[in-house]
């Protein structure tokens, strides 16, 4: 159980996309891997680790074996860095019957009632003055401390509530931050908060990308501690499970990579976004670290694949007839490999083949999802890469329920078997 105790661990910590980066870095350094400047010029040493975040919230690592086999390509693993949760706004103090609330608004889809009664905090980055005007200072914080509470309407005044109510973005998910007092100045408080608990000047900040986190920490759960009930599964488990892979794995004659990308959950659509030029840039950049050309890189291309890795929807107990007749995944019983014949997910035959083998090689059992005919399901990194780099590709993910809840619940096990077939992946010929 030390890895879940890891896993567990890495979750609390990384409560918004800027503090995964920066865990997934720690354990980078710890295990040797040499960090990269993306504005220098890279050239590499047989045998070395390296990474590189060319954005706060995005990073690539990979490994150079000591001997190429330079008729292969590239073996990756993608995932993602943020997760469904509230955003601050700007100016964002409102005042109402004696309390202190913060505006906000949700980033990407959560299940908004989960959010209401919990402790929150935030998390995020801070810009500040510098006397470089096109280089800003950039911050990370993380208050730690539960200072937000969105609370639910008592049941006394909303007598409807158990049949469904719902819930208006503006109104009804707004978190309170404090009472109201004589001394308490509405105005600038917010940024005035920041500055005492951060250790800043509040007159340098300019702007902020501020998250609302769930502080609930990472627990297993079950009569036999067979679950993972934890915020921000989606996708910390994958990117957890990825680091390890790349940190343990023992590779032969393959470059592996790792690609952690985020805003995911709102469409990938950023630089530092999976639909973007930038995975692409920077597999370029590491073919030409090692002396590829142009024709070698291509060559490469054609001879790599892509894990892309997001949970899956697991079979839910209480309401199975949301599911297909035929392809139920269940927690416990294996890795998930998405299916969908209109391309939501880019898994193919021969990508399925493979990661089948690949599970088999690793002794680690698969599942297959593919949503009800009458059902739209999500997409994922893996169609957004593959139409900037065309590498074969297969979307997989441990399966999971509750999710994009403020809690959601997955299998041990599953983690597990997802580490194992990383590492396999990594490793084999």
């Amino acid at each position: 159980m030390e890895l879940i105790k890891e896993l567990s661990q890495f979750i609390n910590k990384a409560t918004s996309p800027f503090h995964t980066v920066i865990e997934v870095k720690k354990m980078l350094l710890d295990a040797g891997f040499i960090e990269l400047d993306v504005n220098d010029n890279w050239a590499f040493d047989y045998g070395k680790k390296y990474f590189v975040s060319p954005y706060p919230s995005c990073l690539f690592a990979f490994t150079i074996p000591k001997t190429i086999d330079f008729n292969q390509g590239f073996k990756i693993i993608s995932a993602h860095t943020d997760q469904p949760c509230f955003r601050i706004k700007p100016s964002p103090e409102l005042t109402a019957e004696g309390y202190l609330k913060l505006n906000t608004e949700p980033y990407g889809g959560p299940i908004l009632n989960t959010w209401l009664d919990r402790p929150l905090s935030i998390a995020g980055k801070v810009v500040l003055k510098s006397n470089a005007v096109m280089e800003p200072i950039e911050k990370y914080i993380d208050i730690k401390k539960p200072i937000l509470i969105i609370p639910n309407m008592a049941i006394h005044m909303n007598r409807e509530v158990n049949k469904g109510i719902e819930l208006n973005r503006q109104i009804d998910l707004i978190p309170l931050a404090a009472l109201i007092d004589d001394k308490l100045n509405a105005k600038d408080y917010f940024i005035n908060y920041l500055g005492k608990t951060c250790d800043m000047d509040p007159k340098d900040i300019l702007d902020f990308d501020l998250y609302v986190y769930n502080c609930d920490e990472s627990k297993v759960i079950g009569m036999h501690d067979e679950f993972i009930s934890a915020p921000r599964l989606d996708d910390l488990a994958m990117v957890h499970s990825a680091t390890q892979a790349m940190i343990h794995a023992q590779p032969k004659q393959d470059i592996n990579v790792m690609a952690l990308l985020d805003h995911e959950e709102i469409g990938s659509k950023s630089k530092q976004g999976a639909d973007s030029a930038l995975f692409s840039i920077i597999l370029e950049r590491i073919a030409q670290g090692i002396q590829y050309d142009k024709m070698k890189f291509y060559k490469a291309l054609t001879k790599s694949f892509n894990i892309s890795a997001d949970m899956a929807h697991a079979v839910h107990p209480n309401k199975s007839e949301k599911h297909d007749p035929t392809n139920r995944p269940t927690i416990g019983n294996g890795v998930v490999i998405k299916i969908s014949g209109n391309q939501k997910y880019v898994t193919d035959s021969k990508s399925i083949g493979i990661f089948q083998q690949l599970c088999e090689a690793a002794k680690v059992p698969y599942q297959k999802f593919v949503n009800r005919s009458d059902e739209r399901g999500g997409q994922t990194l893996g169609p957004i890469t593959s139409s900037y780099v065309p590498i074969p590709t297969v979307d997989i993910g441990p399966p999971m329920l509750s999710m994009h809840s403020s809690r959601e619940l997955m299998g041990v096990k599953d983690y597990i078997d997802c580490v194992k077939v990383f590492q396999k992946y990594y490793e084999i010929n």
